[in-house]
């Protein structure tokens, strides 16, 4: 857009900058070249893909032994937008172990454990993971698997998921 005004403006087709000649010219290739040096300095963290919330498609990563190994958000029970941490959402398995609890292609509920976008805490900090993973639940709200692997947030204990923290190996 600036580079076809500039060219314009060269030629003497914009009547109101025609008595200031290719001082314009000049000045809008500047601060052309300025933005794009700018945009290209950037580190590359900042141009990498803004974290988002747990949406329909997402697919996470189940982190206990039920037998599911990944599954697909298909809704998330509560919010507009998405589920954060703590929430419940509705997902379909994708990938299973041959002889779990959780076949492939079943409609299971999960609580969100872990969580790529970043959540603020009473204190100031921020918590934010590195990957999306649930635990898979039950409709009573119990946990499938007897176990839970890696992290998980004590943000859990305000969302009455104290199971699933009393099974997991380490509370962040």
């Amino acid at each position: 857009m600036a580079a076809s005004f500039v060219s314009k403006c060269s030629r003497g087709d914009c009547s109101l900058l025609r008595g200031l000649g290719t001082n314009v010219s000049n000045l809008l290739s500047t601060a052309t070249q300025m933005t794009c040096s700018n945009f290209l300095s950037q580190p590359a963290a900042l141009l990498q893909h803004q974290r988002t919330f747990i949406q329909m498609r997402t697919v996470l990563k189940v982190v206990d032994n039920s037998g599911a190994k990944k599954v697909m958000c298909i809704q998330p029970l509560k919010g507009k937008k998405g589920a954060r941490l703590g929430d419940t959402i509705i997902a379909s398995v994708k990938e299973a172990a041959p002889n779990g609890k959780v076949k492939k292609g079943a409609v299971v509920r999960g609580v969100v454990v872990r969580a790529a976008m970043q959540r603020g805490r009473c204190d100031g900090s921020e918590v934010k993971f590195d990957d999306n993973a649930v635990v898979i639940i039950d409709k009573q709200g119990q946990p499938v698997g007897s176990r839970v692997f890696g992290p998980v947030p004590h943000e859990l204990r305000k969302k009455k998921h104290v199971k699933i923290l009393a099974l997991a190996e380490h509370i962040a």
